[in-house]
């Protein structure tokens, strides 16, 4: 069979310059200081107009696909205590220890991956070890549509994670769990990875010390970009003999609970591309309903608007 390459070459930086507030502003104090991104905002995001509607969101069966290693050591009702907020779609459904995803089959990644941090849970913790966690093989999804380590071999792209396996340091084997390659994304990973997204990953972190609750949703995105005929094009590699798809973007949308019934949000979307770590990220924040029509997904729908005090520092 020959393979299928679809380049995708996207120079597309994401940003809207919101102010995101004194969370970030005070976390950026405490490192170097940050050159500013300037690249503007795609006119697709303004451009889009699908419609959205109202996703019924209903809890996971209890214990619905938890790893057999899991069974007997986690409550049934964690998955419904990270998901209490909504799905953003119901396609693939898999409830690992500390995380819940939707897989999709045709391009050997996930649609999106589901978390919910407490300053207690991305505390390091003794004994846990980074290095003794392995990437592997997701024995849950059926073999014609799981990637392998060795579609990444020599691709040129670091495995990347979803949920960060440093929000998941309170145990072992919840770390290992984040490992599976049914979480982890074809990234850049000089400028990227282990960069501007690590960057992104540390502030999520960072959150959890100013707020009781914070709920996180990553995922791929494959975007549209403009060609030499003038008309918007899909395009992007694969990578492998499963053709694991590189995406464009990712997304994040965290959303942080102080008080009961008081919510702030912050939704991320950053081009995969080597962007440095000494970026701004005030400058990839987009409007929530952006990431909502490019993804064909929709995100904390259980929440009414009016409850979120800030939305992206606003």
């Amino acid at each position: 069979m020959s393979r299928v390459v679809l380049l995708a070459t996207s120079s597309i930086s994401v940003g809207i310059g919101g102010v995101v507030g004194l969370n970030y502003e005070a976390w950026k104090s405490e490192r170097s200081k940050s050159s500013r991104h300037t690249d503007g905002t795609p006119d697709f995001l303004t451009r889009l107009a699908l419609p959205i509607v109202s996703a019924a969101t209903t809890p996971l069966p209890p214990g619905s696909n938890l790893p057999t290693e899991y069974k007997a050591e986690v409550a049934p009702s964690r998955s419904s205590d990270i998901m209490k907020h909504g799905f953003p779609g119901f396609d693939n459904i898999r409830s690992y220890g500390d995380y819940v995803l939707s897989y999709d089959q045709r391009n050997r990644t996930a649609h999106w991956v589901f978390e919910h941090l407490t300053r207690d849970k991305v505390s390091r913790r003794e004994g846990v070890k980074r290095e003794e966690s392995k990437f592997q093989e997701d024995t849950t999804i059926h073999a014609y549509f799981r990637a392998t380590n060795e579609d990444y071999h020599k691709s040129g792209y670091d495995r990347g994670h979803l949920a960060a396996a440093g929000n998941h340091r309170f145990s072992q084997k919840a770390m290992n769990e984040t490992f599976y390659l049914s979480n982890i994304s074809p990234q850049v990973g000089k400028g990227f990875n282990r960069d501007a997204w690590n960057l992104l990953e540390k502030f999520v972190r960072h959150l959890t010390k100013k707020y009781t609750n914070v709920y996180v949703c990553t995922g791929p995105l494959y975007l549209p970009r403009p060609e030499v005929d003038g008309k918007l094009y899909v395009k992007y590699e694969v990578i492998g003999k499963n053709h694991v798809a590189v995406p464009t973007h990712f997304f994040k949308v965290v959303v942080m609970e102080r008080d009961v019934g008081q919510y702030e949000m912050m939704s991320f979307v950053m081009p995969n591309q080597a962007l440095g770590e000494k970026i701004d990220l005030k400058q990839y924040l987009v409007p929530l309903d952006t990431i909502e029509r490019a993804s064909g997904l929709l995100f904390f729908q259980k929440i009414p608007k009016n409850a979120f005090k800030k939305i992206n520092g606003r």
